[in-house]
Formats: C-alpha cells, sequence, structure tokens
C-alpha cells in the first residue's frame, strides 16, 4: 500500500484514501482520509496527524472517538497532537483523534446511518469491518485497511466509560501479550483488567494482527475530566519514552488495581438512584452501593454488593432504567 493523494484539498489539507507512512518524508503531515460517501453522495473525511522522525524506529498508532460520545479520548488524543509539535522522533505516530463522525454529531456513542434497515451501530462490536456490509461495516473496513493496519507496531485506543457513568484512568489490556501489558503499566493508570478481547474490537483486532494494543478509557462520557486528560497524556508519552520514540525519563510505573473480574450491579427497576460508594472505595460483600428512590421521592430500593473488590465505575447520572448500570467492582 502507498499513501494515494486525492486532487482536493479540504480546509488547506490534503485528501488522502490510503496513507503509508514508511513513503512520507520526515516531519509533521496533516490530511484528510476520504472515507466514505454519505446517503447524498456526499464525502466524509476523518483528520490525520503524521508525525514522522528522522530516524528509524516504532509506528505507533493513536485512535480515539470511536463511539461519539466520548469526548475526554479526543481530547487526550488532540493534546498529544499539540505536544508533539517539533519533537524530535525516531519512528512514527500516527494520531486519528475522531472515528465516529456521525455519533460525535448526534451526541451519542453510536453510528448512524440513514439506511432504514440499519439501527444506530457500536462501531466496537465489528471491527475489521466488511466491504460488502451494511454502510457501518463498510465504513470500517475503509478505515481499517486504508489507514489504520499497515502504520502500526504498536496501538492505542482511547475511549471513556458510557455516558451517565464514569470511569477512573483504566486500561483494558490483554495479560497474554506481555507489550501490551508493559504499555499499560507505563500509563500508570487506577486499574488494569485482563482483557482476552471480543470480536469485533480494535484492540482485539489489532493483537489477533500481530499489533500489541491496549485501550485507555479516561473518565466520563460526554463531560471533559481535564485531570484524567492530562494523565493519559503523560501515560502515552510514558509508552513514546520507553520505546525510544521520543527521547526522556520514562516515568517509574506505579502499582495500581490489576483484575481478572468485573462485577456490575444493575437496576432491577426504573428510578432515582443515588450511589452510596465514590470512586476507587474498597467494598466489602453486603456493603451497600446505592440506594434507589421512586417518582414520588420515597425509596424503592437498596442495592448491596454481592463480593468484595474496589469500585471501578458508578452511575452520574440519577434517572436509570432496568438494567442500566449501578455500580462496577473490579477483583
Amino acid at each position: 500500500m502507498a499513501t494515494h493523494y486525492l486532487d482536493d484539498v479540504i480546509q488547506g489539507r490534503r485528501v488522502i484514501n490510503s496513507l503509508d507512512v514508511a513513503d512520507l518524508p520526515a516531519g509533521e503531515h496533516k490530511f484528510m482520509f476520504q472515507i466514505a460517501t454519505n446517503a447524498i453522495s456526499q464525502w466524509q473525511h476523518l483528520p490525520v496527524l503524521v508525525f514522522k522522525g528522522s530516524k528509524p524506529g516504532k509506528k505507533i498508532m493513536i485512535t480515539a472517538g470511536v463511539h461519539g460520545d466520548e469526548y475526554n479520548g479526543v481530547l487526550a488524543a488532540q493534546q498529544t497532537a499539540r505536544e508533539l509539535v517539533a519533537k524530535e522522533l525516531a519512528g512514527t505516530v500516527t494520531i486519528v483523534p475522531m472515528i465516529n463522525l456521525t455519533g460525535m454529531l448526534h451526541h451519542s456513542r453510536d453510528f448512524f446511518s440513514v439506511d432504514p434497515d440499519c439501527s444506530p451501530t457500536n462501531l466496537n462490536r465489528f471491527f475489521p469491518g466488511d466491504a460488502n456490509g451494511n454502510e457501518a461495516s463498510r465504513f470500517l473496513f475503509t478505515l481499517w485497511n486504508g489507514l489504520l493496519k499497515d502504520n502500526a507496531d504498536l496501538a492505542i485506543d482511547l475511549h471513556t466509560q458510557t455516558s451517565g457513568t464514569t470511569y477512573p484512568l483504566y486500561v483494558f489490556a490483554d495479560f497474554r501479550l506481555e507489550t501490551a501489558l508493559e504499555m499499560a503499566r507505563l500509563v500508570n493508570p487506577d486499574a488494569i483488567l485482563n482483557d482476552p478481547g471480543d470480536a469485533g474490537v480494535l484492540e482485539t483486532v489489532w493483537n489477533s494482527s500481530g499489533v500489541p494494543s491496549i485501550t485507555i478509557e479516561v473518565g466520563m462520557g460526554r463531560y471533559t475530566d481535564q485531570s484524567l486528560i492530562e494523565r493519559t497524556v503523560q501515560g502515552i508519552f510514558n509508552i513514546l519514552k520507553h520505546h525510544q520514540v521520543i527521547a526522556g525519563e520514562v516515568e517509574a510505573v506505579v502499582p495500581c488495581v490489576e483484575g481478572a473480574d468485573i462485577v456490575s450491579i444493575r437496576a432491577e427497576v426504573g428510578g432515582f438512584v443515588l450511589p452510596q460508594v465514590r470512586m476507587m472505595d474498597q467494598i466489602q460483600s453486603g456493603d451497600l452501593v446505592a440506594i434507589q428512590y421512586d417518582s414520588f421521592g420515597d425509596e424503592l430500593k437498596r442495592y448491596f454488593a454481592p463480593s468484595a473488590g474496589m469500585v471501578l465505575s458508578h452511575n452520574i447520572e440519577s434517572i436509570r432504567a432496568p438494567g442500566s448500570l449501578l455500580v462496577r467492582l473490579i477483583k
């Protein structure tokens, strides 16, 4: 594959429909990647930033915005790009800061199609896509084959918790892959989950393609958490320094909670829920974790921890439908 330039220029950026960082000159590049048409035949374009050093080294891929309402990941990717400006690199860092354009415009995690046979779609269940599938699958096929898969030795995908709930700085990594676990620890997060991977998830597809990958969860959906964004960027730079993509002293790894089991406590009925725990509290089996109220404000139900663990997530929007997440523990 080669970088293929089209005749178009958008907002001063050259338009491409395939990328091969190997054939780019050293320096800083900003492109618009032509990914798909919408239903009225207008092209959609993803911003792409490439920082290529004059010396050989690792190819690092950073993606964000696979879920359209997870803005902290987008902001962390953008800040990483700003801080790479004028840095000397050995290797290449490619940043795709926003992938799910339709989801972002709808303030939704899902990809939206006007095809009447297609419901809103969670893109992070259908990687690497399908050239003959529905609109979302074709979108992912072009993304994977034209932009992502040949441009990484290591990959980082930035997310947040689903809107209405929140996480600390939290990393998914497949502990069977030494390099992935090493990257996760270099982030210095609050928690790491041993994640063997689910089909269709970008992290899983990277790992199965021979590219060690991690998923970083940066707090809550939609609402900005600048402290976690800063920590995420520091963690990304720690990975870059460790792999000698940029010069600098690697920050020491601080031990955190590393778990293999997740316990999710969900609403049994609808109502208004006030958490009775805080992020990263240590909980014992039987502890009260949430109280639910009905529309009159009368107590409806109490929820208790079924096992011990650390609070990894809790609701921040009080209104909860049956089955909605209230509290999540990591063991």
